[in-house]
């Protein structure tokens, strides 16, 4: 692979205080992450996916190794808003009407106000949510404030977008409706996405590589190539090759 946009370089994790007590979460995880790939981690409970995010996200500093986001530190990438950040809770502030959620971003940008209106309903149209721009987060449903978080951490236009395990909290028809959109909007944007799953299915269905992580402490077992067509759609899941890559990911997922 050449150019990337996250390096990882002999990452460990280690939590907790004298050797009795540690917790060996993350070793010697090495990954390169190409700009506008879509790469899903994946692996058993506790082996260190979202661990992993984290440490890229700068919210985590890991005990040992490098990582480099767009060519800096992660802080400084931090620093610069190169990330969004999407979480399984939407995380909207409920005094805040969706559209002001949207403009938060740009608002701390000091952004002028006609252009964060601006930029905050052409990302609530491009998320299917026209039309809710005064409602409260309350009165939508799981899945519209999900595409409501989606929208504001797209609202800085971030070259890497991370996404911890976003879809697991709804139900299957609404998680494959989504999982729809966020590939809509993946093309639109054309932005890196690192997306924590449980579900084998969902991370053949949106990724261009599967990283399938082992049990803890997490190293990375294998990566697949999902080489389905693009643009995928519901016609993807019926594809003989989309049984082939899903059988392929649990086969490895029962070697963690």
């Amino acid at each position: 692979m050449g150019e990337s946009i996250v390096t990882l370089s002999k990452i460990g994790m280690v939590f907790g205080g004298s050797s009795g007590s540690q917790t060996v979460a993350l070793q010697d995880i090495d990954l390169r992450i190409a700009p506008g790939e879509f790469i899903s981690l994946i692996g058993p409970s506790g082996c260190g996916k979202s661990t992993l995010l984290r440490v890229v996200g700068d919210l985590l500093t890991p005990t040992s190794g490098q990582v480099q986001v767009n060519g800096k530190s992660t802080h400084q990438a931090r620093l610069d808003q190169d990330y969004g950040m999407v979480f399984q809770a939407p995380v909207l502030f409920e005094w805040r009407t969706i559209l002001k959620n949207v403009m938060l971003p740009l608002e701390l940008r000091g952004v002028p106000q006609n252009q964060q209106r601006e930029r905050a309903r052409e990302l609530l149209n491009m998320v299917e949510l026209t039309g809710f721009e005064n409602h409260y987060p309350w009165q939508l449903s799981g899945g519209m404030q999900q595409r409501a978080s989606i929208a504001r951490a797209l609202a800085i236009q971030p070259k890497l977008l991370l996404m911890d395990e976003p879809f697991g909290a709804l139900d299957e028809m609404t998680r494959e409706r989504m999982n729809m959109e966020l590939l809509n909007i993946w093309r639109q944007t054309q932005t890196t996405v690192i997306f924590v799953t449980h579900s084998i299915a969902e991370a053949v269905f949106l990724s261009t590589r599967i990283v399938v992580m082992s049990a803890r402490p997490g190293r990375i077992l294998h990566i697949t190539d999902v080489d389905l067509p693009q643009p995928r759609g519901e016609q993807s899941r019926a594809e003989t090759r989309y049984f082939e890559i899903e059988n392929a990911v649990r086969e490895w997922l029962r070697k963690a």
